[in-house]
């Protein structure tokens, strides 16, 4: 035998991986990423608590009159009116979801495939406006509508994105129309 085959065949390679450390720290990353998950969940469960004197939210009325406007997109959560970190997370507000939005005579009516539907009465609308951030969801300026509606004695602010931007800004001056009218109408009705 040759030297350099007798001095190859010699050698033993190191051990790669030590498996039972590396187990162990996977097996620790894993009960980490549980534990924070699990205080995650305790606090959206504890905000709810929080919120619970939230009254229940208002369901369409059967005759909501003509539709003025049609859109669908993401609705991206509620937060208190004014405070764009503030969630919102009672009755399900909290949860992101596809939507259909419905602009009607009688109000705004949510449709959210996988959470709670709700409608907005045209006289607890306060303002439509286009803005670039709710909770959880930062866009360019102007990237979300926000409808800002007055629920028990709360003013909430609810974001929605459409799946075309464009029809956002009628949307806005929609809105605020039909605020203006209503308060107009009760105005002159006095």
């Amino acid at each position: 035998m040759t030297p350099l085959l007798q001095l190859a065949a010699e050698q033993k390679s190191a051990d790669v991986t030590d498996w039972p450390d590396r187990i162990g720290w996977i097996v620790g990353l894993l009960l980490f990423i549980a534990l924070v998950y699990w205080l995650m969940r305790q606090g959206w469960k504890w905000r709810g608590t929080l919120q619970s004197d939230l009254p229940p939210l208002p369901a369409a009325p059967e005759e909501r009159g003509a539709v003025k406007l049609e859109l669908s997109g993401r609705y991206h959560g509620s937060t208190s009116a004014g405070q764009w970190l503030d969630r919102i997370v009672a009755h399900g507000l909290g949860t992101r979801s596809r939507v259909e939005l419905t602009l009607t005579d009688a109000g705004l009516d949510v449709v959210r495939p996988g959470a709670s539907d709700f409608f907005v009465p045209v006289e607890a609308l306060r303002e439509a406006r286009l803005d670039k951030g709710i909770a959880g969801k930062v866009l360019t300026e102007g990237g979300l509508l926000i409808v800002t509606w007055a629920h028990g004695d709360k003013l909430i602010d609810s974001g929605f994105r459409s799946d075309h931007a464009a029809e956002q800004a009628e949307w806005v001056s929609t809105i605020n129309d039909m605020i203006n009218t209503t308060i107009t109408t009760e105005g002159t009705a006095r």
